[in-house]
């Protein structure tokens, strides 16, 4: 049996539903929706581009405390609030991808946990060796 390792990130959000921020499992890690909250505060708020900066540099610290880096992402999935707004949320995820050019697709939600997130990404990476 693979081993499962596991990071949480202490989100309220946790505990209640039984997730956990990331996991890997073998070579492959997952990493849960994400979306711009620290410490309990939503960060960015009312700003899209802020909030998908924080939600890269969150799940780029989970994929590092599983043995792996930003590199290893092969896949993204974006929901956002408001659609209209994709190219500021593009802007920010070239700023992470543009070389590493993983799939991705955004989709349009009406609502996420809390009215003031405007974003929530997962991402998948695979650890080479």
């Amino acid at each position: 049996m693979l081993e499962r390792r596991k990071v949480t990130s202490g989100a309220p959000w946790e505990s209640l539903f039984g997730y956990c921020r990331a996991i890997r499992v073998g070579n492959i890690v997952e990493v849960s929706g994400t979306t711009a909250m620290k410490d309990g505060e939503v960060v960015g708020e009312g700003d899209i581009y802020q909030q998908t900066l924080c939600i890269l540099q969150i799940i780029e610290k989970a994929i590092e405390q599983v043995g792996g880096n930003i590199k290893d992402v092969i896949r993204t999935r974006i929901y956002v609030t408001d659609i209209t707004k994709w190219e500021e949320v593009a802007k920010a995820h070239s700023l992470y991808f543009s070389e590493i050019i993983p799939v991705t697709s955004m989709v349009e939600v009406s609502a996420l946990m809390d009215f003031r997130l405007l974003i929530e990404i997962e991402a998948q990476a695979i650890i080479e060796g």
